[in-house]
């Protein structure tokens, strides 16, 4: 096998969450040793990633199926993205048993088995298997709000405040637009390579998974990262840690023809399953829009603020108010807004002109109250050190000064790591 080959096994997106099936899996087991119901059980389930933590209900006489259910239901969850099952049991009080005749099992006062329950479900390893493919079984097919006794598994959805931070990474900043063709991949680069010159340690994770340009900006297109104990060794640009979707492919031409759920894990694989060093800021280029991939990290990964790429025109305008309206809902602080191409100036004669329009960035600024970080011209230098993958920052030309003013901005806006006052050194 060849070392590209075992790259592309390696490289296997880590499976979605799937929260139907993770629903029909509850509701369709049957508890061992009696015909009840592991979804009359369930006081509480809540999903955070891949961990799946459920409450239930329990009788004494039950106890010594408790590690059966929960080795069942691990079995059974694992098909369907779960990792991690953590089963909390509450231990109702002991009621009466039946007199002759009655079912003979234990109930909580009150309760009671109906005289037409079914016979027991047979003793197995595993529960009912359920066909993704085909038509589900008929009681599953079913609308679960319909009967009002059995109302719908719900999940908590994962917040900002929840999500544990990364081990060797302090910040994270998302460098986003509402649309594409903005600048918004020259920006990430620029502005990584100014954090670098001003004393940060930097890194660079490209979450374009559909158009990765990063790999061309910063001059290692065609490179591919080195794999220890599974995990990515992230690539090294002018002293920047860099990796995407890129470096992974192997050329400009394959394209990534893959439906959401599986370039959010693709997403999720590059920044937990990569040996980044000790990182002051990750920049993370993302794509343009609001979709999987933005709700993925604002759910998953732990995220100090977004900065907002646009231009001038209403267009851009339009799509970037999108972009932070979805960040103000799932609570990433917008650190300020980048207006890109705000002005072009003829190199033969000097004449200045506001090709996209004028105060796009302003606009935004006071609507949203939020800091216009700087404006760059529309020049023909920022495109062509991009394109030859040396930014303008590295190269030191006309734009780099103002890369540079907007990455103070941003430095400044950081939060202070403490020092822990433990360490010796």
């Amino acid at each position: 096998m060849s070392w590209l080959s075992s790259l592309k096994s390696v490289f296997s997106p880590a499976q979605e969450v799937k929260e139907e099936e993770i629903q029909t899996v509850l509701q369709n087991y049957i508890l061992p040793n009696s015909n009840h119901a592991l979804k009359d059980r369930i006081t509480q389930v809540n999903v955070q990633g891949n961990i799946l933590q459920i409450t239930i209900n329990t009788f004494p006489a039950e106890a010594d199926d408790l590690q059966k259910i929960h080795d069942d239901l691990a079995v059974a969850l694992e098909a369907c993205g779960i990792k991690e099952l953590n089963m909390h049991v509450i231990q109702q009080k002991t009621g009466h048993k039946e007199k002759s005749g009655g079912c003979g099992h234990q109930h909580a006062e009150g309760e009671s088995c109906s005289s037409q329950a079914k016979e027991a479900a047979p003793k197995s390893n595993l529960p009912p298997v359920i066909d993704a493919s085909g038509s589900a079984p008929q009681a599953a097919a079913q609308p679960v709000e319909t009967d009002p006794n059995n109302p719908p598994i719900q999940k908590a959805a994962p917040q900002q405040r929840d999500v544990p931070k990364h081990p060797r990474i302090q910040n994270v900043i998302l460098v986003s637009s509402g649309k594409g063709g903005v600048g918004k991949s020259t920006t990430t680069v620029n502005l990584a390579l100014a954090l670098q010159k001003l004393g940060l340690k930097v890194g660079v994770l490209d979450a374009d998974i559909y158009g990765p340009s990063i790999p061309t900006m910063l001059g290692n297109a065609g490179k591919t990262p080195m794999i220890e104990a599974e995990n990515f060794v992230p690539l090294d640009a002018y002293g920047l840690a860099v990796l995407s979707i890129g470096h992974l492919t192997g050329d400009h031409n394959t394209p990534v023809a893959w439906r959401g759920p599986k370039a959010t894990g693709a997403l999720m694989q590059l920044f937990n399953q990569t040996l980044w060093p000790d990182l002051d800021v990750l920049m993370i280029d993302m794509p343009p829009g609001t979709g999987d991939i933005q709700l993925t990290l604002a759910q998953r990964i732990p995220v100090t603020g977004a900065v907002i790429v646009t231009t001038p025109q209403n267009v851009a305008l339009m799509d970037a108010t999108k972009g932070i309206e979805l960040f103000n809902r799932v609570h990433i602080p917008v650190m300020g807004v980048v207006e890109n191409m705000s002005t072009h100036i003829c190199s033969n004669c000097g004449f200045e002109e506001q090709i996209f329009g004028t105060g796009g960035g302003d606009k935004l600024s006071e609507q949203y109250a939020i800091p216009l970080l700087g404006r760059l011209p529309l020049n023909l230098q920022i495109r062509e050190n991009a394109d030859a993958g040396k930014p303008s920052v590295l190269v030191e030309d006309s734009a780099a000064d103002s890369y540079m003013q907007i990455a103070e901005k941003i430095a400044t806006a950081l939060p202070q790591a403490e020092k822990d006052q433990t360490r010796i050194f």
